[in-house]
């Protein structure tokens, strides 16, 4: 199926939706950022990032691993050790992800007073 450029954003199809589909959501972006510097056992990954559960993790895991963003190594040891790690592609996302946090520390501050206004206007009118 060929995308029209203009409306590419809002077709079911487009590769942007499809990628930030993954991207996007709550903790697949704190994974990777979790993994830029080494690769890492499933339980460090639980640690470091607060209130993940190992379900939820696992799920992200396995998604990131499917989209090629990170693998998955099992070593042959008693218990079998499994550290993640991220791929070329994976590496090549952070920028992107360091900018958008970079960003969201810069108006962090700025978006809380306008949720609090929003809250206050409606509490105005209700």
């Amino acid at each position: 199926m060929t995308l029209h450029r203009s409306n590419a954003p809002y077709a079911a199809l487009c590769p942007v939706r499809d990628v930030l589909d993954r991207l996007a959501d709550r903790w697949s972006t704190l994974v990777l950022q979790a993994l830029k510097e080494t690769p890492l056992r499933f339980s460090v990954l639980q640690r470091r990032i607060d209130d993940v559960s190992k379900r939820m993790l696992a799920k992200t895991l396995r998604g990131l691993e499917e989209d090629g963003l990170i693998t998955r190594t099992v070593f042959p040891s008693k218990p079998p050790a499994v550290e993640y790690a991220l791929t070329p592609m994976g590496r090549s996302v952070l920028p992107h992800i360091e900018a958008l946090v970079v960003w969201a520390d810069t108006h962090h501050d700025a978006i809380r007073a306008a949720r609090a206004t929003y809250r206050e206007q409606l509490d105005e009118v209700a």
